[in-house]
């Protein structure tokens, strides 16, 4: 049986990720991580470099963490480097160098164009929370309160597991199910009564590795088959098509 949220009945709480689901970011950190690995990969291999593609992003870096996410890729191309700190500058040949070259480019991007929430979820979260039910953001960005606190979304959410707070907490990321659990736990609900809201494929895994109660995939860029796949419950294209109203 389902409620007029199209969720189980049981269900307490929602755990939504935040580039995709809640704010149309996913396509501006795509972007930035093209820019990222195309300029790493020409300075290193030529004019004749194979390009980072949708797929690449897909598979080895939506929905993960920074570091994890160049780690993911350069292997795929057989590419190790070393970790450096946290503190590399943009130009470093590191992990961490790589991965702040990225974030520049992103904050650069959000400041010039801006963000977007989707407003079928912010709807989708009011009816939500009208209902009684509790609510987390999870998502691997350290930008999160930011990018929350510029679409006026903050006050929305009732915990909040971001990079931040896994990087205190030393929470590994997803595909790991650790961060969604980590949300569950501080809202006080069992797993088994949490659903998940994702439109990453690392997500998707997260979700069914964490055993939650219902995973939700949110399809925005025709990916359906592979969300169910990677242990989607239902997958949408918007989360209005969920029903609910606030």
């Amino acid at each position: 049986m389902t409620t007029q949220l199209g969720l189980p009945e049981d269900i307490q709480a929602c755990l939504f990720d935040l580039d995709g689901v809640v704010t149309k970011t996913a396509v501006v950190h795509a972007a930035a991580w093209k820019e990222t690995f195309d300029a790493f990969l020409r300075e290193r291999d030529g004019e004749d470099f194979r390009p980072f593609t949708d797929a690449d992003y897909d598979e080895y870096v939506d929905g993960r963490p920074r570091a994890d996410g160049v780690r993911s890729f350069l292997a795929s191309r057989g590419i190790e480097l070393p970790e450096g700190s946290p503190d590399d500058p943009p130009d470093a040949p590191t992990v961490n160098g790589v991965s702040n070259r990225k974030n520049v480019l992103l904050l650069e991007k959000i400041r010039t164009q801006g963000v977007e929430a989707y407003d079928g979820t912010l709807r989708y979260i009011d009816a939500v929370r009208a209902q009684g039910l509790r609510t987390a953001i999870v998502s691997s960005s350290a930008n999160t309160r930011d990018v929350l606190r510029s679409i006026d979304a903050e006050r929305l959410f009732d915990v909040r597991i971001d990079g931040v707070v896994a990087a205190e907490r030393k929470l590994p990321g997803k595909p790991r199910p650790d961060t969604f659990l980590a949300a569950a736990r501080d809202l006080g609900v069992e797993p088994s009564r949490a659903a998940v809201f994702e439109d990453a494929l690392a997500g998707m895994d997260a979700g069914r590795a964490g055993r939650f109660g219902y995973v939700v995939g949110v399809d925005r860029v025709g990916q359906s088959d592979a969300l169910y796949a990677h242990g989607a419950d239902r997958v949408v294209r918007d989360l209005a098509e969920l029903g609910g109203h606030a």
